[in-house]
């Protein structure tokens, strides 16, 4: 997986957390740099923890799923990009308050970052190929990457919010989630000799 591979990853997986600060933006009486910045953190932080700790996972397993590598990463791509495409295209409006508390969160941030884990798995799958021959720097670099696109898009989404409300949430879900099953159609035909 090359840069650009993985700058569009960064953007489809923040794509969750940028609906998610629409919602926060949408929800607020006034909106500060300061409330932008927290949501940013939290979306952000957890964006770049989670697929780290995929990475640590499916390296201990690496050994056993070299052989299928390219389809396990296409696979839980696929589901991934399939179901924010399905929460995108579905009529239920999730209610999101205002409220910036750590327990609140902390639970959306962990809920918009659950795919950053299962990507992180992919990391060992499909090797990150950036700066250097380490999988582990590629990936540290990777989960930077992801981090601070989510955190820029988690502010611009909290500032959206407040200025266009939610007309643009299920169309960001939506893009996520065909980038994240382009980029698993483009590993395994990679891997099939087809690109």
């Amino acid at each position: 997986m090359g840069f650009l591979e993985l700058f569009l990853l960064a953007i489809g997986l923040s794509m969750d957390a940028f609906a998610v600060s629409v919602c926060k933006g949408l929800a607020m009486q006034k909106v500060t740099f300061r409330n932008a910045a927290i949501c940013g953190v939290w979306f952000g932080g957890f964006q770049a923890l989670m697929p780290f700790i995929g990475y640590l996972l499916g390296s201990g397993f690496e050994k056993y799923i070299n052989a299928v590598a390219p389809w396990i990463a296409f696979v839980l791509l696929a589901l991934i990009g399939g179901n924010m495409i399905r929460e995108a295209l579905s009529k239920d409006d999730e209610d999101t308050s205002a409220a910036l508390d750590v327990k609140t969160m902390f639970l959306m941030a962990v809920a918009t970052s659950i795919d950053a884990l299962a990507v992180g798995i992919t990391f060992a799958c499909v090797p990150v190929e950036i700066i250097t021959a380490s999988p582990l720097v590629n990936t540290i670099v990777a989960v930077c990457l992801i981090g601070a696109t989510t955190f820029v898009l988690s502010c611009a989404g909290v500032k959206a919010g407040s200025v266009f409300g939610s007309r643009y949430k299920s169309k960001a879900e939506f893009v996520g989630g065909a980038i994240l099953i382009l980029i698993g159609v483009k590993i395994l035909l990679e891997h099939l000799g087809v690109l």
